[in-house]
């Protein structure tokens, strides 16, 4: 029988001085946590000192939000944003994209490699398995705040979210599933010693081809090129990310990541070792502040939020959600 489950999960997880802190920000925290403590569990391995640990995390912060709202701004909701242009850095109304997010990372990665000259595929190595837990762990985010409605479905395990109507498929959570089905995977692949790039490659490539088939059971609210926008932005990654592990396969197994670790770890005792203090309040602060994020997409936040939160549309620093509702 369909319907096993009515979603009545409180998306906010408690209110701040009129703030309200989310359950999908939390996924970001989480995140971003989960980064810093994998660069610092293989500090030693990549050749880093405490202050590099910081420098990347603060990083890879900063390129994941920028990344994630550029995409869903540019991508998904853009005939709003362009005639709402002072909100694009509104993140407490909500609007991120999953490959943005990713896009963002990988920026963030490579300026840090560019700075202390490290290879950038031996780092992406490195950091494939905690992006998989990350966005994990992110899609039960999704799913708690209720986002991201699958189509209908007469499965057992359908779900009735808050604001859709029948019961659907919990899309999120098969997407959650499959990516900490990708860790096992791509630890495999580390074992193998391949050419740095090869567990980068697979990860792009298993993440973005079997989330297509994975959309097919969503409903995407934009269109590009004539398909749903995430899959054309799943088709190119996983093209992107098939070639990219390819190339490393064929180089077959290398010593250049041992190498270029060695280089890294030699350089790494030349370079200063203070101002962590300021970076772990920065570090501390992202981790605070992304807890205001509430959702992947902006336009519906009143309709979704409104009725069950009536203090959002009213609060000091939400001052654009009226604007949004308004006809």
């Amino acid at each position: 029988m369909a319907g096993s489950f009515i979603h009545h999960i409180d998306p906010i997880i408690g209110s701040v001085a009129g703030v309200h802190l989310w359950w999908y920000g939390l996924a970001y925290s989480l995140g971003f946590l989960t980064i810093y403590l994998a660069l610092r569990a293989k500090r030693e391995e990549l050749g880093f000192t405490m202050r590099m640990v910081y420098d990347l995390s603060i990083l890879a912060a900063i390129g994941v939000l920028i990344g994630g709202r550029f995409i869903e701004v540019v991508f998904y909701e853009w005939p709003f944003y362009s005639e709402h242009v002072h909100l694009m850095p509104a993140y407490w109304l909500g609007g991120m994209a999953t490959h943005g997010l990713l896009l963002g990372g990988m920026v963030a990665v490579v300026l840090f490699c560019k700075i202390h000259r490290l290879p950038v595929l031996v780092l992406t190595d490195a950091l494939a398995v905690p992006t998989a837990f990350i966005l994990g762990f992110g899609r039960i985010g999704n799913f708690i705040d209720g986002q991201i409605v699958g189509s209908p479905t007469d499965a057992w395990w359908g779900v009735q979210f808050p604001d859709a109507e029948g019961f659907r498929h919990p899309v999120v959570l098969y997407d959650g599933i499959k990516n900490f089905l990708l860790v096992p995977v791509l630890r495999y692949i580390q074992r193998l010693r391949l050419a740095p790039g090869a567990a980068t490659g697979l990860f792009l490539f298993l993440y973005a081809l079997l989330r297509v088939f994975i959309d097919f059971f969503r409903e995407y609210p934009t269109t590009l090129l004539g398909l749903a926008t995430g899959q054309v932005l799943n088709l190119a990654m996983s093209a992107g990310g098939l070639a990219l592990f390819a190339w490393t396969v064929a180089r077959g197994r290398s010593r250049s990541a041992s190498v270029a670790l060695e280089v890294g770890s030699f350089r790494a005792q030349s370079m200063p070792t203070g101002g962590v203090a300021w970076r772990q309040a920065l570090f501390a602060a992202l981790l605070v502040l992304v807890l205001v994020i509430p959702s992947d997409w902006t336009q519906d936040i009143p309709d979704r939020y409104g009725k069950r939160h009536p203090g959002l549309r009213h609060s000091a620093l939400y001052p654009a959600i009226n604007k949004l509702s308004a006809p």
